[in-house]
C-alpha cells in the first residue's frame, strides 16, 4: 500500500473510532478527560494488541498524531453533541467506518511483517473490533463483540474476501474497497435487518 494511503485510512479510521468513543462516553455523562481517554482508547486499543502480538514497535508510540486526532474527533463531539448522542444511527456510521479501516491496516501490517494470511485477517479482526471492546468495558457496557449482531463476524469475513480478490489478481485498492464493503454491509444488515448469529443457549 502507498504510505499516504494508508496514512488517510489511519487518520480516518482514528477520527471515526475516536468520535465513536467520545461519543459514548458522553452519554454515559464522562467529564471531558474522561471522554478523551475513552476516545484514545478505541483508538488505538485494537491497534496496540495487533503490534503486541506481531512483536512490532507499537504505532501510536512514534507519532503524536493519533492523540492530536483524538482531540479533533473531540472537538467534533463538543460542538455537535446534541446531534451525535441523540441519534443512535451516528454511532453506527462512525463505528462501521473506524471498523473497516482498521480492518484493512490490520492486514496489511500483517503482511508487511511476511506473516501468512490467515494470520493477516485475525490481526485485521483484532485491529478493527478490540479497540471497541475496550471502549465498551470502560464504559460499562456489553461488548458488540460478545452480542449475538454480525460485528467481529464482518472484519473476519472482509479479510477473507481481501484474501480472495488478491489470489485472484486484484489490485491492492480492489481488495480494501471490497473488503470496507463487505464490513460496511453485513454491518448495515446487522442493523436495520437484525441478521446475527445463532444465540448459545442454556438448553
Amino acid at each position: 500500500m502507498e504510505p499516504t494511503l494508508y496514512f488517510l485510512i489511519e487518520v480516518i479510521g482514528t477520527l471515526a473510532f475516536a468520535v465513536s468513543g467520545i461519543r459514548l462516553a458522553a452519554r454515559k455523562k464522562f467529564d471531558w478527560f474522561g471522554a478523551y481517554t475513552i476516545g484514545v482508547v478505541t483508538a488505538i486499543g485494537g491497534g496496540t494488541i495487533r503490534d503486541l502480538l506481531l512483536d512490532a514497535p507499537v504505532f501510536w508510540m512514534s507519532s503524536w498524531m493519533y492523540l492530536a486526532v483524538t482531540g479533533l474527533a473531540f472537538v467534533i463531539v463538543v460542538m455537535f453533541k446534541r446531534v451525535l448522542t441523540s441519534d443512535s444511527r451516528s454511532l453506527f456510521m462512525f463505528d462501521a467506518v473506524g471498523l473497516a479501516l482498521f480492518v484493512i491496516t490490520g492486514i496489511q501490517k500483517s503482511l508487511s511483517f511476511e506473516y501468512p494470511m490467515w494470520v493477516a485477517i485475525i490481526m485485521g479482526m483484532i485491529t478493527g473490533s478490540f479497540g471497541g471492546v475496550l471502549r465498551d468495558v470502560f464504559i460499562n457496557e456489553e461488548p458488540l463483540f460478545f452480542r449475538k449482531d454480525i460485528y467481529a463476524t464482518a472484519c473476519i469475513a472482509g479479510g477473507i474476501v481481501y484474501w480472495g480478490v488478491m489470489e485472484l489478481g486484484g489490485s491492492t485498492l480492489l481488495e480494501q474497497a471490497c473488503c470496507a464493503f463487505t464490513i460496511l454491509f453485513l454491518r448495515w444488515g446487522a442493523l436495520h435487518y437484525g441478521w446475527h448469529l445463532p444465540e448459545m443457549k442454556e438448553k
